[in-house]
């Protein structure tokens, strides 16, 4: 039995998916069983509440061999760190509880030495290692879904915005290959021990090169403009974010300014299938022409 947690979310929903193609008996997790796929409606079992809730993961894991998991997102969080150990720990105890052999999470990317520098992905993983399960982190850059929070300034103004160079050439992935890549460590019962797995997309791309494309599929001009930190933060929080969550974000966005998103080598296993292009012609300007 494979448990999947946020079953409704941009990865958990591709994952489920892709794990009812190939036949496989899974459980989830939902607060709202209705926002499940209608696919899957029917085919999966649902445990309903919260993955904040011990009890309600204990009983989702119980009998399970594998469990993918995330933190999801939440603009509006005061503490994110602290909102980040709110799901850690009632998975780490569940996972202790009904002796759960894998796991399975999505984590930031670059070496576990240099992104568990931060507080929150320190915190979270010496709650997991703790509880000795073996485990694989997908270690993934910024998601080209990302760029969907900017449709609106690039359909009527032709611009999108980050407070990073538009010439550093960055690995990033579509959530497709991340549910992908999810799929195939879940269903192979072969491994052990405690390790990390990077999905890198397939190929580096500045933002200034990501323009350059989203011009020729949209048949309109498109550029990026690079914008002050502060400037950036602010437009955050004018839309909705806290502070501490703006903050949170800012922060990792100057880190992979710095080179953060460079650190992990590109080998031919991290590199997965779907490109910038393809994501922009089935995703992007349907959004855009909406």
């Amino acid at each position: 039995m494979i448990v999947v947690c946020t079953p409704t979310g941009q990865i958990g929903s591709r994952l489920l998916a892709n794990l009812l193609a190939r036949d496989t008996p899974v459980r989830v997790i939902a607060r709202d069983p209705a926002r499940l796929a209608p696919p899957a409606q029917g085919r999966v079992e649902v445990v309903t509440g919260s993955l904040t809730d011990l009890d309600v993961v204990t009983k989702a894991l119980d009998g399970a061999d594998s469990v993918f998991w995330l933190v999801p997102p939440d603009p509006t969080s005061t503490d994110p760190v602290e909102r980040a150990l709110d799901f850690a720990r009632p998975l780490c105890e569940a996972i202790t509880r009904q002796d759960v052999r894998r796991l399975v999470y999505v984590g930031g990317l670059g070496h576990k030495e240099v992104t568990d520098t931060d507080s929150m992905g320190r915190a979270m993983t010496e709650l997991i290692d703790k509880t000795g399960v073996n485990y694989r982190t997908l270690r993934m850059p910024a998601f080209m879904e990302n760029l969907l929070w900017q449709v609106q300034p690039i359909k009527y103004q032709g611009t999108f915005f980050y407070p990073i160079s538009g010439d550093r050439k960055l690995p990033t992935c579509s959530t497709r290959d991340v549910a992908a890549v999810a799929a195939d460590v879940l269903l192979d019962s072969s491994w052990t021990g405690q390790d990390y797995i990077p999905v890198l997309g397939p190929e580096d791309l500045s933002y200034n090169d990501e323009a350059a494309i989203m011009s020729e599929v949209l048949g309109r001009p498109v550029r990026y403009q690079q914008v002050p930190a502060d400037a950036y933060k602010a437009s955050l929080i004018q839309n909705g974010q806290t502070e501490a969550a703006a903050q949170w974000l800012v922060n990792l966005l100057t880190a992979i300014d710095r080179g953060l998103y460079n650190a992990e080598p590109r080998t031919p296993q991290a590199t997965t299938p779907t490109t910038f292009r393809q994501w922009c012609e089935e995703e992007l300007k349907p959004a855009v022409l909406a």
